[in-house]
């Protein structure tokens, strides 16, 4: 065989292989929001955006709002590397429920044997902290508030921005929580229109990388109801980052405490904020589901 048919054989051996390389998973959720988990440190394999998609699928796949991936950190005061990518295959900055079934899963794997994990992730350096509870508090850093930060197109930073959708105008703030998120308030989270505003609030050009839309009633200065369209995947029954993004914006408000209760579809977070300058802190579960192989 010529030089050419060996490279070609060596090809066709290399595409069978990865054709039939079993992915190693573990399936978790927190309150609901669902993931797939990957151990990147000990087993490799190549994910394009296409086999995120298929893997995806709830009925031909394994079936995820994210997959997260724990990867060996590049900055070296780091732990690991966390990454995320929606069922559409988009890569995201963070993921406030996700980080929480990170820090399970990597104590579970015995990839790590401390409480408290720091995790570099593309929205922001950020530490978890497992509790004996089994609850997990995730340090989601500092609110981004200027608008080139969200990133938000508006001439000055403002507590509230009125935003065109159709042919009204919704008061919303813009807030990032590594990731963009515009949060309104609204008199009742149950009926908030969700299906209808959600995708036209995250697609909104004032959103300059779309965002999640977050709707809010405020129970009380320290209990508020809230659902969310999240970017990429649709309305989902939790969203840690916009639990975060919607403390920041009512405690900027003037309608919400420090310590707040945050009743989402899937369950309660408590998120703490002391006020502009400080992190915000997420606290809630994490739940493993089961694990298994998938074949790429």
């Amino acid at each position: 065989m010529n030089s050419a048919g060996k490279q070609s054989a060596g090809r066709y051996r290399n595409e069978l292989r990865s054709e039939y390389m079993l992915l190693h998973f573990t399936k978790m959720h927190g309150l609901g929001n669902d993931f797939m988990v990957v151990d990147m440190v000990s087993q490799y394999l190549r994910l394009p955006p296409e086999k995120i998609r298929r893997l995806a699928d709830r009925r031909l796949g394994v079936g995820f709002d994210q997959l997260l991936l724990v990867e060996p950190p590049t900055n070296p005061d780091m732990d690991f590397r966390y990454r995320i990518f929606n069922a559409d295959g988009s890569e995201v900055e963070q993921c406030g429920n996700g980080a929480r079934c990170f820090a399970r899963f990597v104590r579970d794997k015995k990839l790590i044997g401390r409480d408290r994990i720091r995790v570099q992730t593309a929205g922001g350096n950020i530490e978890l902290h497992l509790h004996s509870n089994g609850e997990v508090t995730v340090d989601m850093g500092v609110p981004r508030l200027d608008p080139e930060q969200v990133p938000f197109s508006a001439p000055q930073r403002a507590v509230i921005y009125p935003l065109q959708i159709n042919d009204q105008v919704l008061d919303v703030s813009a807030v990032s929580i590594g990731n963009p998120h515009g949060v309104c308030v609204v008199e009742s989270a149950r009926y908030a229109p969700v299906a209808q505003w959600g995708p036209m609030i995250e697609s909104h050009p004032a959103f300059l990388q779309q965002c999640n839309a977050g709707f809010m009633e405020v129970v009380s200065a320290d209990e508020i109801n809230l659902r969310v369209y999240e970017r990429g995947v649709g309305e989902t029954p939790a969203c840690g980052t916009g639990a975060c993004a919607a403390v920041v914006a009512g405690r900027l408000r003037g309608l919400l405490a420090r310590d707040v209760k945050v009743n989402l579809t899937g369950g309660s977070l408590t998120v703490s904020w002391q006020g502009e300058g400080s992190p915000i802190m997420l606290t809630g579960p994490a739940t493993r589901v089961f694990e298994g192989y998938t074949r790429l």
